[in-house]
């Protein structure tokens, strides 16, 4: 009834991964295979489930890939070794460290070590600059993704009024600045925000980042609104969903992004993306 609204992950991932084989297909016949070197720490179930994910989507494009899995007593200094290796390892163009690491070792001093032209994920501090002030970089992939869906919808924003709700380095403020550097005016609420309703029902479009289960509601948002949901949440019932109750917002929306499948399949996409774009750096 509603198919309409919905911008379909899985049909960008599949529109998107079509032309990531493509590149790699050309890369290969210039004699490079892009190779994507992911670790991770420790057994946390849900990052193991993730790391499965992204060598699967490796694998569709052709793109090799390697998992280096660490026990959870690795040290700081161990980690830090592995991806000195690998930082200098002409073979593998992206390198990956799974988060969240033990808290025994520093997360920023890890992302950090990350030679930058391989930093994939986009977190270090030289890309996070570089995406600050409009320079090539690499662009982390969530944020990457919902500017990629409104796109594939032909949503404009230029001019357009956008909430983010959340305010995290690796979702909201990204995605405030991309949307920003393409015109759009954008608000950035959090948990100190006094009446987030007041400015959601402003707006055009609404991304919403927090990891709240259903927070965003029909009544908190205009008609013909666009919501970009980003949370992965279990609900009483522990069915999987996102931080916008979808069935208060689907008929007041002109588009919704669906949980699952919606911004986690194209956050998945762009890892391969700046995998190859590392490649296709190394060739120039």
């Amino acid at each position: 009834m509603y198919e309409d609204k919905i911008i379909s992950g899985k049909e960008v991932s599949a529109y998107e991964k079509g032309l990531i084989a493509d590149r790699v297909k050309a890369l290969k016949e210039k004699g490079i295979q892009p190779k994507l070197s992911v670790i991770i720490v420790g057994e946390d179930p849900a990052s193991q489930t993730y790391v499965k994910g992204k060598h699967k989507d490796c694998a569709e494009c052709d793109i090799l890939s390697d998992n280096i899995a660490l026990p959870e007593s690795t040290t700081q200094e161990e980690l830090l070794a592995v991806i000195e290796r690998l930082n200098k390892d002409e073979t593998v163009h992206g390198i990956l460290v799974q988060l969240p690491v033990p808290k025994h070792i520093d997360e920023y001093a890890v992302i950090n070590a990350i030679a930058p032209e391989k930093d994939v994920d986009g977190f270090t501090a030289l890309n996070v600059g570089n995406m600050n002030i409009g320079k090539d970089c690499f662009i982390p992939c969530t944020p990457q993704g919902c500017v990629n869906m409104l796109e594939y919808a032909g949503i404009d924003v230029e001019g357009k009024d956008v909430v983010v709700i959340g305010r995290s380095n690796i979702v909201g403020r990204p995605v405030a600045t991309l949307l920003t550097q393409k015109s759009a005016t954008v608000t950035i609420c959090h948990s100190k925000t006094k009446n987030i309703a007041e400015k959601t029902r402003m707006a055009d479009i609404v991304i919403i980042a927090i990891g709240k289960a259903g927070f965003l509601t029909g009544d908190m948002i205009k008609e013909g609104a666009v919501i970009i949901d980003v949370g992965i949440n279990r609900n009483a019932e522990g069915k999987l969903c996102g931080d916008a109750d979808f069935d208060s917002c689907i008929e007041k929306v002109s588009k919704i992004t669906p949980v699952p499948g919606g911004v986690g399949l194209m956050t998945r996409v762009n890892l391969l993306k700046n995998t190859v774009k590392s490649a296709e750096n190394v060739e120039k």
